[in-house]
Parts: C-alpha cells; structure tokens; sequence
C-alpha cells in the first residue's frame, strides 16, 4: 500500500511551483518579483493539495486544471507588461518541467516516486536547457542590454541597463525619457551620500541631497506611474551620458530601488 504524507506533498509542489515561476521570470528576462512568485506557489501548492480529496468533478476535470494553471500564472506575472506572453512560458516551462521528472524517474527505475533529489535534478536540467535558449534567443535577437556611462557632480560611473521597449518614463516637464538606475549603479557619483540613496525614500532624500553644496539644486521630484502603483522619483540631468559609446543629450537619470534585475543596475 502506498502513503502519501499530504505535507511532504504540499511542499514539494509549493517548491517546484516556485521554481518554475522563477525559471519563467529569468526566461522573460524580468524584474523578478519572488513574493508574488512564492504567492502563485502558494496557490498552486494548494490546490494541488486539494486534488488528494474528494471534490466535484467540475473541480477536477482538465480544463479546472487548466484553469488554475493560468492563475496561478496570472497571479505571478499579472503585474508584468506582457502578462499573457508570461503565462504561457510558465505552461511551456511546467510542461518541459514534467516531461523532464518523467524521463528521469524512468532513468532511475523508480517509477514516479518524488524525492527532494529528482525534483533538484528535474529542475537543474530544464532549467539548464531553458537558460542555453535564453541566450542562444539573445544572440540572434541582440542582447537587450546596453553599456551606460555618465558623468555627474564631476564623478563619472558605468553600469548596464536593460534596454525595455515597455519603458515609457517621461519627464512631464520637458518632456525626456528617464533612465532609471539603481542605487547601486549611481552610488559611486554621491561619495559619502551614497547610503542615503537606499535609506530614504524620495522626498526625505531630495532634502537631505539640497543640504549639500554639491547637490544643491540639481535634483528634483518627478512622478511616475505604472502597474504597480505610482509615486516620485529623484531626477537629474547628468553633465553627460552615453549608451553604448553613443553620446546622448535626450536622457535625464532617474534613482529607483526596483531598477535592478540579474545583470542590469538600470532600465532605459
């Protein structure tokens, strides 16, 4: 007779669900937001969970599946630009995920028994074919980063940014787009200031900023809006910028904590 322990069931579902979410995230080389993939984790957790008891066939059958497999989806990229694109390469990822736990336990001789050892190695194979794609796509289609380096307070500091089409940031003064950069990228321009970038949020920095000489005057508020929410943003234009060696006029820099992902300090 064969126990299945509802506990050791929940949790590995709940980690290869956020696995595969955050395998999904890297794939569509986003922003990765792990709290909302360890919610949509959560979600498929239980009612994986669920299935282990009777329930009305309506709850059950392939499209419910289905069903929840998109809401799961939906509640971990549903924030992003894109989110249906997103969904689909969770279904395509979990898809590949399965076919590759499959192969493996019959590698093994081992049926389909979980183990903490094969869910690890289903996961690393997949994952491993998934990233080689992801940057076999990057270099057919151009790599979606781009060398940034600029000068300001008399410092200058080079980072990479990710080149997002999605980015519609604009000064609504003048009417310029907005590099948004990390705290981490621009730390080096701000010397001994530089923690307060992390520490404060907008208004309390830009106060703190004007006290000293150097910045007096140069930064300013901007607010911006997206999916996510809205707010303000601390904005400079630097003494000069350049993307990718292209000296470029156009730009003005704008200080976000979210601006950072696997291999970028900024987004243009």
């Amino acid at each position: 007779m064969k126990i299945l322990y509802a506990d050791l069931y929940f949790f590995w579902n709940l980690l290869a669900d956020y696995l595969l979410c955050l395998a999904a995230g890297r794939l569509c080389a986003l922003r990765l937001r792990r709290g909302r993939y360890a919610l949509a984790a959560l979600f498929g957790a239980s009612y994986a969970l669920a299935l282990l008891f009777p329930l009305p066939p309506a709850l059950t059958a392939p499209p419910a599946r289905l069903g929840a497999g998109l809401l799961m989806g939906l509640i971990a990229f549903g924030g992003e630009e894109r989110p249906l694109s997103c969904v689909l390469t969770l279904l395509g990822v979990s898809a590949a995920f399965g076919g590759a736990l499959y192969a493996l336990s019959e590698l093994g001789g081992d049926g389909l028994r979980l183990s903490f050892r094969l869910l690890l190695a289903a996961f690393l194979v997949i994952y491993g074919l998934l990233k080689l794609f992801s940057r076999l796509r990057c270099r057919l289609r151009g790599s979606p980063r781009a060398a940034v380096r600029l000068r300001f307070l008399a410092r200058e500091v080079s980072f990479s940014a990710l080149v997002d089409s999605g980015n519609a940031a604009r000064d609504p003064a003048t009417g310029l787009a907005l590099l948004i950069a990390s705290p981490a990228a621009l730390a080096p321009l701000f010397g001994a200031l530089a923690p307060l970038l992390e520490e404060l949020p907008p208004v309390e920095l830009l106060e703190a900023l004007s006290r000293d000489a150097l910045c007096k005057g140069k930064l300013r508020l901007v607010p911006f809006r997206s999916l996510g929410g809205g707010g303000l943003l601390p904005v400079f234009r630097p003494e000069a910028l350049w993307v990718d060696g292209k000296r470029r006029e156009d730009l003005l820099v704008a200080l976000s904590r979210e601006a950072r992902g696997e291999g970028f300090d900024a987004i243009l």
